[in-house]
């Protein structure tokens, strides 16, 4: 049986996991500087709450880019496991 104990696979289905964690977490970091922007509007735009905003988004695009682009590639070679009849 194809995948059984295969090290490739294994270590395609740990990064699979980690895109899901860096996608959730970087999502959520937006979602987080979304919600501070609003808190801005209605609050002001303190040291805290611009720092926090500028914080979350930088945060979250360090963590989110590369979970894109690896969640691209595992994709692309599941794929092309299932069309070369690997899977």
């Amino acid at each position: 049986m194809p995948g059984v104990d295969d090290p490739v696979l294994e270590r395609r289905r740990r990064i699979a996991g980690l895109v899901r964690v860096g996608q959730r977490l970087g999502y959520g970091l937006f979602a987080l500087a979304i919600a501070l922007f609003a808190v801005g509007l209605v609050a002001g735009f303190g040291g805290a709450v611009g720092g926090g905003i500028l914080a979350a988004l930088v945060v979250g695009s360090i963590v989110l880019a590369p979970a894109i682009v690896f969640g691209y590639a595992v994709r692309a070679a599941e794929r092309e496991d299932r069309e070369q009849g690997r899977l």
